[in-house]
C-alpha cells in the first residue's frame, strides 16, 4: 500500500486528518508514532532531492553519516540517482534537519533523548529533535513516508503530515545468539541496519554459550582457540562493529553467560571447571552440566583480567553475566565445593550462586561498568543497580519492579519459537498475559495485581530474543524479519496501539521497505527452495510451501540436530508465518458471518493449493531431501478436498462427509516438521456450529 492511497482511503474530509490511532489502511509506518496528522499535498522525491542542516547538534557524527546514507537508501527506493546535494543550513531544502543540542561526549546511554518531530507540507520536509538520536528516529520516519505516486505524475513523494515522536520504553533490544551458530559481521551488520530502520537501540550480543566462545581475548586467548573452531570475532572486528552501531543509535551490549552455559570456556582453561571433564564444547542443542567452580580465588582473578579486558573493548555501561539454567549436579557432586559452603555458611546451591553473582557484581563495577543477568540472579541482598532480564514472564519481571530493581522482558518474544508476529505483538510489559492470568485463576493462586506508576517505571522495556540453534547465517534475516518489526512497535509506541489488522497491514510494507537496506528475509528462501527444486522449476514448490509453518517451539530440537547439522530442507526455507495461510482462515471467517462474502474465492484457493499438491507430488518423490513432504503433500490434497465439500455444504450444493472433523484435526497436527497452516479455516467450514 503506498502512502498516497493509504491517505486517500483513510481521510474523509480532503484537508485534514488526525490519526491517533492506526487504522488498517493507516500510513505504512512502523512502529507507529505517538502522533500523526495528515494532510493534503505532498513533496517531490527526485533527482534534485537535497538536504540541509542546522542546530548546535548537527555537526554529530552520527547525523553526518546518517545523511550520507540517505541518497544512496532513496536511490535504492525509488530507482531514481539521486547524489547527496547540500544546501547551506537555514536555506529551504527537500529534506531539512534541525538538531538543537548537542550530545554528551559519553557512549550513548540508556534514557538518551529519541524525541523528534516531522513536518512535511508542499515547501519541503522539515525534521526536527532536541538531540542526534531524535534526528536518526526521525529519518528513519522519512524513509518509510517515501512512497510511489499513485495519482498525477509518475514519480515518488512524501505527503503532507505532522509527526510528534518519542519512545514509549528507553531500552528496545534484540538478543542475538551467536555462539550455537556463528554468525558473520556482514550479517550481524545488516541485522543493525534493520533494527535502526525500527527504531531498536539495544543489540544483546550472546558472545558465548556451551557450544561456542565467540569473541577474541587477548589476555585468555585459550578462549577463542579451543572454544570455537576457529569461528570468532576479532577485538578488530568489534571494534568495526561497535563503529557500525553507533553510526546507527544503537547501543551493544555483550553477554558472556556464567557460571552455567560455560562448556566454552572449558577446553582452554579446565581449572575453571567445577567438575573433572573431560571438556569440550557441546555440539547438539541443549544445555550441559558443566560450570564455572565458584569456591576458587583463581576463578575470580581469571574473571578480573577477563571482564576488565572485555569492559574496555566494550564502551556500554551495562555488562551482561547470564546467570541462567544453572543444572548444580556438578556442585553437588563436588566435595571441595559442599567442604567450602559448609566452611562459609551457605545453605543450599542457590546461595552458593548469590555468592558468585555478588562476586561478579563487584569485579563488575570495579570496571566501571552495571551488571545485567536474567531472572536467576534475582536473590536477596543484592544491590538495586543491577538490570534483570526476565525469560520467565511478567511474574518474574513485576516481582523484580517491586522490590526496586531495573528490568526488561524477553519471554513472549522469543522469535526461534516460530510464533506469529500476532501473539508476540498482544505480549505488554506492563500488562499480565490473558492466558496466565486464566490459568492463575484455574489453579487459585493469586493472580499478581498491576505495577503502580513509581513501580513501572523500573520496567525500562524489552528485548526480542533469538537463539540459533535451528539458524543460520543463509536463513537468519527470515527467522528475525518482519517479526522484529511488530516487536518493535510494541516497545516504541504507546500502550493502546494493538489493532492487528492493522499492524499486519503495515507489516507487509515494512517488510518490502526493509529489503531495500539488503535484508534477505524472503529472496534467501526463495534461493533455497531453488536449490531444493534443483532443475525443476521451482514455482509449484513455492506455491505448495506458501501455505506451511515449521513446528511450534522447541519440538524441532532432538539429538539428531547438532552444530554440523546441514539446515537445508524445506523446513528451513519458509518463513515463520504463512501470509497466504492467515489471509485464507481470515477470510473463512468472513464467509462463515457474513452474508455478502461468497464462497468463490476460496474455493479457487482451495483447487489451486489441491490441483499444485498433485501436480507436485512426482517431484517430492523423485527429490532425496523433499521426500519426506510426501505426506504433506497428500495432506493438503485431503484437507482441500475436504474444504470444498464443507463450503458446498454450507451453500446447499453438497454433502460433508461424517468423519471430516476427525480428518481435519488429524491433518491439522504437524506433519513431520511441519504444519499446513490453512487447516485452522477448514476446520472452521466442517463446525457445523460456525
Amino acid at each position: 500500500m503506498k502512502w498516497n492511497l493509504a491517505i486517500a482511503a483513510f481521510c474523509a474530509a480532503p484537508t485534514l486528518c488526525a490519526q491517533s490511532q492506526p487504522e488498517p489502511n493507516a500510513l505504512p509506518l512502523m512502529p507507529w508514532p505517538a502522533s500523526v496528522i495528515v494532510q493534503s499535498g505532498s513533496v517531490p522525491i527526485d533527482g534534485s532531492f537535497s538536504i540541509s542542516l542546522s542546530g548546535a547538534g548537527s555537526t554529530d557524527p552520527r547525523i553526518k553519516a546518517a545523511v550520507e546514507r540517505i541518497p544512496i537508501r532513496l536511490t535504492r527506493q525509488t530507482g531514481i540517482p539521486i547524489t547527496l546535494r547540500m544546501i547551506p543550513g537555514g536555506q529551504s531544502a527537500t529534506l531539512n534537519i534541525i538538531v538543537e543540542s548537542k550530545d554528551h561526549k559519553a557512549p550513548q546511554r540508556l534514557g538518551d533523548n529519541e524525541r523528534y518531530s516531522l513536518q512535511s507540507s508542499n515547501r519541503g520536509v522539515k525534521l526536527s529533535a532536541d538531540a542526534p538520536l531524535g534526528a536518526l528516529r526521525g529519518i528513519e520516519t522519512f524513509l518509510q513516508l517515501v512512497g510511489q505516486n499513485t495519482t498525477g505524475s509518475p514519480g515518488f513523494s512524501v505527503g503532507a503530515v505532522t509527526i510528534q515522536d518519542s519512545p514509549r520504553f528507553p531500552w528496545r533490544g534484540l538478543s542475538l545468539d551467536v555462539s550455537r551458530h556463528f554468525i558473520p559481521l556482514e550479517n550481524v551488520k545488516r541485522t543493525l541496519d534493520g533494527m535502526a530502520a525500527v527504531k531498536l537501540n539495544v543489540f544483546h550480543w550472546h558472545l558465548s554459550d556451551d557450544q561456542g566462545f565467540r569473541i577474541e581475548s587477548k589476555k585468555f586467548p585459550k578462549l577463542q582457540g579451543n572454544g570455537s573452531d576457529g569461528m570468532f570475532y576479532t577485538q578488530a572486528e568489534v571494534r568495526d562493529l561497535l563503529a557500525y552501531a553507533r553510526d546507527r543509535g544503537i547501543r551493544v551490549v555483550p553477554e558472556f553467560d556464567m557460571p552455567g552455559h560455560a562448556a566454552s570456556w572449558l577446553p582452554g582453561y579446565p581449572q575453571l571447571a567445577s567438575g573433572p571433564g573431560p571438556h569440550e564444547i557441546l555440539r547438539t542443542p541443549g544445555v550441559l552440566t558443566a560450570l564455572i567452580d565458584p569456591t576458587k580465588e583463581s576463578t575470580y582473578k581469571f574473571m578480573d583480567g577477563f571482564i576488565g579486558e572485555m569492559a574496555k573493548l566494550f564502551p556500554d555501561e551495562y555488562f551482561h553475566i547470564g546467570g541462567d539454567e544453572v543444572d548444580p549436579k556438578e556442585w553437588r557432586a563436588s566435595r571441595t565445593i559442599q567442604a567450602f559452603m559448609k566452611k562459609k555458611g551457605i545453605a543450599d546451591t542457590k546461595a552458593l550462586q548469590v555468592y558468585f553473582n555478588s562476586r561478579l557484581l563487584k569485579i563488575v563495577t570495579k570496571h566501571g561498568k552495571r551488571m545485567e543477568g536474567w531472572d536467576e540472579v534475582l536473590q536477596p541482598n543484592l544491590p538495586k543497580n543491577i538490570v534483570i532480564q526476565s525469560w520467565r514472564g511478567q511474574e518474574s519481571l513485576w516481582q523484580a519492579a517491586r522490590e526496586g530493581y531495573k528490568g526488561i522482558l524477553s519471554a513472549g518474544y522469543y522469535l526461534d519459537l516460530m510464533q506469529p508476529a500476532s501473539q508476540h505483538y498482544a505480549i505488554d510489559p506492563l500488562v499480565l498475559p490473558p492466558a496466565r492470568k486464566a490459568q492463575l485463576e484455574k489453579q487459585n493462586k493469586p493472580v499478581p495485581q498491576e505495577l503502580n506508576a513509581e513501580e513501572q517505571k523500573n520496567i525500562l522495556g524489552g528485548e526480542a530474543a533469538m537463539w540459533e540453534e535451528l539458524a543460520i547465517a543463509e536463513n537468519l534475516d527470515a527467522k528475525l524479519w518482519p517479526r522484529l518489526a511488530a516487536i518493535a512497535e510494541r516497545f516504541w509506541s504507546v500502550q493502546s496501539v494493538t489493532d492487528v489488522n492493522s499492524m499486519y497491514a503495515r507489516l507487509r510494507t515494512t517488510n518490502y521497505w526493509l529489503e531495500w537496506l539488503g535484508l534477505t528475509q524472503r529472496s534467501n528462501l526463495e534461493l533455497m527452495r531453488q536449490r531444493l527444486a534443483g532443475s525443476a522449476p521451482v514455482g509449484a514448490l513455492d506455491l505448495f510451501a506458501s501455505v506451511l509453518e515449521p513446528v511450534k517451539g522447541y519440538s524441532r530440537h532432538p539429538e539428531k540436530y547438532s552444530s554440523t547439522t546441514p539446515l537445508n530442507r524445506l523446513v528451513d526455507s519458509i518463513p515463520p508465518e504463512s501470509d497466504a495461510a492467515r489471509e485464507f482462515n481470515e477470510e473463512v471467517l468472513n464467509f462463515l458471518h457474513s452474508t455478502s462474502n461468497g464462497p468463490d474465492a476460496l474455493i479457487q484457493k482451495l483447487t489451486m493449493w489441491q490441483e499444485n499438491a498433485n501436480a507436485i507430488l512426482p517431484m517430492l518423490k523423485n527429490n532425496s531431501l523433499l521426500t519426506e513432504n510426501v505426506p504433506v503433500a497428500e495432506a493438503m490434497i485431503q484437507l482441500c478436498e475436504i474444504g470444498k465439500e464443507a463450503i458446498a455444504s454450507r451453500t446447499g450444493k453438497g454433502a460433508l462427509r461424517p468423519e471430516a472433523s476427525a480428518i481435519v484435526a488429524k491433518l491439522s497436527e504437524r506433519q513431520g516438521d511441519l504444519l499446513i497452516k490453512i487447516a485452522p479455516g477448514i476446520q472452521n467450514l466442517v463446525e457445523p456450529g460456525l
